[in-house]
Formats: structure tokens, sequence, C-alpha cells
């Protein structure tokens, strides 16, 4: 099966991302994707964190989850948006959603990110808390079958998620084949620790993993890491893009998978503790 990671560098414009996001989904749709899968604010990533605050929409209903929708029954997709802001349960806040719509135009699954990444190292000072809310602590999966007619179980995450494996390993329990990690790390996390966190949960959990980021310097002076990559069951990077907007595009192999699993079968190993 085909997929794709789509990188971006949004900016302040909502409609000029959009614009950007449907000329990727485009390309992902011709070059035979089945699922394509966008980054973490995708729609905006504004001057300040509160910017979330005026574009939030009530799930069901907007013009962001209009534009996924369309654009995943007109091109025939699978289409992971992650993330969008959704309404939280004050005007403060925004829950950050991954959201998920079949080829048919119908939102399948949302996850609410539930890690609210914190940073300060003296020079940069991050505190998503301050205008997101976080999600329950239940981990969503989606089934989609493939146009070959196999079903693939994708458990879904969001950027700082990627640093708490259990939530992963709740995934692998749940059957997840590929794991989907919509990011826009920062570029000194992403330079320290993206590569070795997506291989490690890779191999950990003898799944895929799809992670479509932000990569490069963004009209707020923001600069994040990129490094968009789809990473096989064994650990091995099968395609990535450094920086700048573009399409990562790779095959989730599932005779790949099976022979990973009965080489190896950890997962039927672990042990309770």
């Amino acid at each position: 099966m085909k997929i794709a990671a789509l990188q971006m560098v949004s900016g302040i414009d909502p409609a000029a991302n959009l614009r950007t996001a449907r000329t990727l989904l485009e390309e992902a749709a011709r070059a035979g994707a089945e699922l394509a899968v966008l980054p973490e604010y995708f729609c905006v990533l504004g001057r300040q964190d509160t910017d979330k605050l005026a574009l939030r929409e009530p799930f069901g209903d907007g013009p962001i989850q209009a534009f996924l929708a369309r654009a995943a029954r007109e091109l025939g997709l699978w289409v992971a948006g992650g993330t969008l802001p959704l309404t939280a349960s004050d005007d403060a806040h925004v829950r950050n959603s991954a959201l998920v719509y079949s080829p048919a135009g119908e939102c399948v699954a949302r996850y609410d990110k539930i890690h609210l990444f914190c940073y300060h190292n003296g020079r940069e000072h991050y505190d998503e808390s301050r205008a997101i809310e976080a999600g329950t602590a239940t981990p969503v999966q989606f089934c989609m079958t493939a146009r070959d007619g196999r079903p693939w179980c994708v458990g879904l995450s969001v950027c700082y998620d990627l640093r708490f494996p259990e939530l992963y390993r709740a995934h692998a329990r749940a059957g997840a084949d590929l794991l989907l990690v919509p990011s826009a790390f920062t570029y000194g996390t992403g330079q320290a620790h993206w590569d070795v966190l997506l291989r490690a949960r890779a191999i950990e959990n003898l799944a895929y993993v799809l992670a479509p980021a932000q990569g490069g310097v963004h009209e707020n002076g923001r600069r994040t890491w990129g490094h968009s990559m789809l990473v096989d069951p064994w650990g091995e990077v099968q395609a990535l893009r450094a920086t700048g907007a573009g399409l990562v595009l790779g095959e989730a192999d599932a005779a790949r998978l099976a022979e990973v699993r009965a080489q190896l079968p950890a997962l039927g190993h672990a042990a309770l503790l």
C-alpha cells in the first residue's frame, strides 16, 4: 500500500496553507498513494499560540474540516489531517485534533493530542497548555482496507506523544500495523531526538511509522526540524525529506510486516509489569 507523508512550512495565513496542502494531496493522489497524512498545525502556525483560538471549529462543522472531507472525496484518498484546532471546554483553549477521512469524505476517527509540549532552554520557551486543552488518555485507532483488500489497523498520535512509548505499546496491543506521528518538532529537539525516537517506536512495536512534519523557517520566526519520514518495522528509514514543503512517498508492505513479526515475535513476549 502506497502511503504519503506531506511536509509543510505552514505560515500565518490559513487560506495559503490550505492551498499548499491541497497541492500536496493532489500530488500524493497522482503518485498512487492510498493514505496521505498532513503535519501538525498544517492549517496555521500563527505569530503566537493564541492565534489558534480564532480558527477553532466545533467537531463536525467548519471550513478546515470541510476542506479535508472534500479533498478525501474528490481525490479518492484516505486523508489524515493532523492537526487542526477544535473547540475545547472553555474559550481560552482549543483541542489539537487529528481527524481522519475516508475516500467517501466521512470522518472515521478523531484523536485529541494528550501530551502537551513544554520546553525551555533559556532561548526558546514553549508551553502548549497555555492555549491547548489535552485530550483524554484513550488510544485511538482506525481500520482502513487497502485497494488490494488487505485491512490495516492504524494508530494515531501527535508530535510530543512520540516521547511516551506506552501510548504506542497500547496501539500495538490493539493490533496496529501503522503508526502516524504528524509533528512540528522544534529544530533543536528534532536534531537531537527525532530520528532515534521514530525508529525506536517502529522497532519496539514491529510496525510501520509514518511521520509528516513541519520543516523550515516559518513566518513567525520559528524553525522546525522537518525530516518527514517512513520507517519500516525493522527500524529502517524507507523515505525521507529533510526540509521544505514536499512529499515523502513509500510502501507499507504487508509481506514485510509479517516477515519481521514472524522472525522476531517480540510483541508476544512482553511481560506486563
